[in-house]
Parts: structure tokens; sequence; C-alpha cells
């Protein structure tokens, strides 16, 4: 592939096909409003988690569930409802934590 310039023909098919473009609004709405997918950033996560203020009631309905969940594991020894209990309880430790944290001004 040679890299110098196109030969004329070629370069008059490119110019037209580019005013041809230019000219297609709904292609150039498109092309102003794509997203790029991106990848989730670590920064970004952790300052959403570092500014997550639950309220009261979500705490509140957070250890409900838990303690539930963990009174009927202790009583049926299900599988499933200690796996549950096992996901909900760091949420609602953290979700805890960090309506202590904004009571006491921190």
């Amino acid at each position: 592939m040679s890299i110098g310039r196109l030969p004329d023909h070629e370069q008059r098919i490119l110019d037209e096909m580019e005013r041809v473009l230019r000219r297609d609004r709904r292609l150039d709405r498109r092309l102003r409003t794509l997203r790029v997918s991106r990848l989730p950033d670590p920064a970004r996560l952790f300052v959403r988690l570092a500014s997550y203020r639950p309220r009261v009631w979500t705490v509140a309905v957070l250890l409900a569930v838990s303690v539930a969940l963990l009174v009927i594991g202790i009583v049926t020894s299900e599988p499933g409802v200690i796996w549950a209990f096992a996901a909900l309880w760091p949420l609602t430790l953290f979700a805890g934590f960090r309506l202590m944290c904004r009571w006491c001004g921190s």
C-alpha cells in the first residue's frame, strides 16, 4: 500500500462520499450522540462508595432482614438462606458504618 496521495479519480470518489455523508443529518445526529462504553473506573467506584449516605430506614430494613436471615439460617440450616445472609450482612455493616460516620460528622 502506498503512503503517497491518492490518484485523482479516487480522490474525487472519496470527496463525493464525504459530501454525501455530511448531508446526512440522521448520521450526524447519531455520531454526535454516540456514547462510548467504558470499563468501570475503580477510582470512580471508590468515590461513589465513599459518598454513599444511607438513610436510617435503609439501615433498619437491612438489619431486620439480616437478623431474620440469621435466625432462619440457624433454625433450618438451609444453604441458600445462609448464603443470602452472608451476602447481605457485609452490606448491612457498611451501611450502618456510613450512617454512624454521618451522625458523627466524619
